[in-house]
C-alpha cells in the first residue's frame, strides 16, 4: 500500500487520513523507535510522509510498517524526489541528520503553514530521532518540547455508555459503590511510562552530516527561508496588533494575559485555527509558549523557559 497526498487548492497538503489514523495507534510509536517495535506492524505496505515547510523545500518521512525501517529526505523546489538526509532500521541508531532547532523551527512553520495540523507536536513526535539535543542545545527545554510533542498526540473517546439506574434510587443506594462508574479511556495516544522512555537521551547517534554527499547547502537555505517565515508573521496586519501584548507576555512569562491576547487576535479577523489553538482554553503552557514566542517574533524557548 503506497500512500500519496493531493495538494488543495492553496497548495498546502494536508496531513494524510491514513496517518491520522496511525498516529493514534501506540503501536505505529513503538514502531518507529529503533527498536522496532513489538513485532505486530500497525498496517502493512509503505508510507510518504510529505511535510511542505516553505520556499518549496520540504521534509519526506518514508516509513516502511512492515519493517520499521525509516528514511528522511529533503526536497526540493526545483526536485521531484527527496534528496536522504537518513535512514535507520530497527536495531541501528538513528541518523543525527538534523540539529534540534533546526527541527523545531521547521515544526512550527508546518504547523502554521498546514491548518490540519493543530501543534508542532505530531512533526517533532515523527522527526525527533533524527534530532538529538547536542550540549549546544537547553536540554530542559527541548526534553519539555518534545514530552509535549507526544502528549499532545490525541484520539477521540466516545462518551460512556449511562452505566446508573434507569430512574433515581432511594438515597441510601445512590452512592458510587451501588453504581460505580466505568473507568474513562484517555484520549492520550501514549502513556506517560512510553513518553519517559521515548523522550529518554538517545545513545550515540550516527553521523551522517559530514558525509560529502549530505545536502548541506538546501537544508540551510531551507533554514533559512523557514526563518523568514516566522519573522514576517508578526509583520502581518492580522497579527500585528496583538504584537506588544505577544512580547509582553514574552519578556515577563506571564500567561495569565493570554486570553486578553487571544481576544484582540480573534477581533482583527484571525481565524487560523491552529493560531486560536494554541491560545485557547484550556491552556496548555507549553503549548501557548510556541504561538506567543512566534507573535511576538522572540526565540525559541524565551517564553518556555519560564515554565519549564
Amino acid at each position: 500500500m503506497a500512500v500519496t497526498e493531493r495538494s488543495g487548492q492553496d497548495g498546502s497538503v494536508p496531513v494524510p487520513e491514513v496517518l491520522r489514523r496511525l498516529s493514534q495507534d501506540p503501536a505505529f510509536w513503538s514502531l518507529l523507535r529503533a527498536e522496532g517495535g513489538d513485532g505486530s506492524a500497525p498496517d502493512p505496505g509503505q508510507l510518504r510522509i510529505s511535510l511542505p515547510v516553505t520556499g518549496g523545500y520540504g521534509l519526506v518521512l518514508d516509513i516502511d510498517l512492515a519493517t520499521g525501517e525509516q528514511a528522511l529526505g529533503l526536497r526540493g523546489p526545483a526536485t521531484s524526489e527527496p534528496v536522504q538526509l537518513g535512514w535507520v532500521a530497527p536495531g541501528r541508531p538513528f541518523p543525527a541528520a538534523l540539529r534540534w532547532h533546526e527541527l523545531e523551527l521547521c515544526a512550527r512553520v508546518i504547523a502554521l503553514e498546514d491548518p490540519t495540523l493543530p501543534h508542532p507536536g505530531l512533526v517533532v513526535a515523527l522527526l525527533g530521532p533524527f534530532a538529538p539535543v547536542t550540549a549546544e542545545d537547553d536540554a530542559t527545554t527541548a526534553g519539555a518540547v518534545r514530552e509535549a510533542a507526544y502528549r499532545s498526540l490525541r484520539r477521540a473517546v466516545p462518551p460512556p455508555e449511562p452505566s446508573g439506574p434507569e430512574q433515581a434510587p432511594l438515597p441510601m443506594f445512590a452512592t458510587d459503590d451501588w453504581w460505580p462508574r466505568p473507568p474513562e479511556p484517555s484520549p492520550q495516544v501514549l502513556d506517560e511510562a512510553a513518553i519517559a522512555e521515548y523522550t529518554a537521551p538517545a545513545g550515540l547517534p550516527l553521523q551522517v552530516r559530514a558525509d560529502k554527499r549530505f545536502p548541506h547547502e538546501g537544508l540551510a537555505e531551507m533554514v533559512r527561508s523557514a526563518v523568514r517565515r516566522l519573522s514576517d508573521l508578526p509583520e502581518d496586519r492580522v497579527y500585528d496588533q496583538g504584537r506588544p501584548l505577544a512580547r509582553h507576555i514574552a519578556d515577563t512569562g506571564d500567561l495569565r494575559t493570554v486570553n486578553a491576547l487571544l481576544g484582540v487576535l480573534t477581533e482583527a479577523g484571525c481565524d487560523h485555527p491552529t493560531v486560536l489553538d494554541a491560545l485557547s482554553e484550556p491552556l496548555v503552557p507549553i503549548e501557548a509558549c510556541w504561538m506567543v514566542e512566534t507573535l511576538a517574533g522572540a526565540a525559541p524557548g524565551t517564553l518556555l523557559r519560564h515554565h519549564v
